[in-house]
């Protein structure tokens, strides 16, 4: 690494909570645009979402179990304060996404404006978290651990793994909404691909 490259200038605490706090309210916005046009997501997200349809448990339970599993991976390679930061942005989003349908409502919201800006909603919520060393775990931890050790695009990583999500979920959603929510992941994953690379952005807490 070059000195160059180092942080100079470090996000203050204040900035950290602010950043966790805008980047959580983008993705639930996300999500809900999502939710109200019958699509899924990727990621964690998008597996809290086909449980949900299948079995008809509420999104936040099954997205807080599901995390579960990759908060050891996230303490062994990650540390605890990026951990930490994960568990709260989890339980943020959580919180959030049933809220922020209370908040607002829409007369009008065509699936294809939905998936485009569902998805680059969540990506840009994504992208702040991450450059504040936080992530919205279970493949979001996985998907930085592998740009961080072997220097694999975080976001292709992730977008390999949707499209996997993306097939089980023609078993819960007409075809038509599947291939709309494929779009959305593209935009989704596109978005943090191509400003989350490694030695672009340094910035620490």
């Amino acid at each position: 690494m070059d000195p160059q490259d180092l942080p100079t200038d470090p996000h203050r605490p204040y900035e950290d909570v602010m950043a966790m706090l805008v980047g959580t309210l983008f993705v639930a916005l996300g999500v809900t645009f999502y939710t109200q046009a019958l699509l899924l997501t990727g990621s964690t997200a998008g597996m809290a979402f086909l449980l949900q349809y299948a079995s008809g448990w509420r999104f936040g339970v099954w997205f807080f179990l599901i995390n579960l599993p990759f908060y050891y991976l996230a303490v062994k390679r990650m540390g605890w304060s990026f951990t930490l930061r994960t568990f709260v942005a989890i339980a943020l989003v959580s919180l959030f996404s049933e809220l922020t349908g209370k908040w607002i409502s829409f007369d009008t919201l065509t699936p294809l404006y939905a998936s485009l800006m569902g998805g680059s909603l969540i990506g840009i919520g994504m992208l702040v978290l991450f450059r504040h060393r936080t992530s919205l775990g279970g493949i979001n931890i996985l998907a930085l651990y592998l740009q961080g050790r072997y220097g694999l695009r975080a976001g292709y990583v992730q977008l390999g793994i949707d499209g996997l999500i993306m097939l089980a979920a023609f078993l819960v959603l007409p075809p038509e909404r599947v291939g709309l929510s494929v779009l959305g992941a593209v935009a989704l994953n596109l978005i943090i691909a191509l400003n989350h690379k490694p030695g672009r952005y340094m910035g620490v807490s």
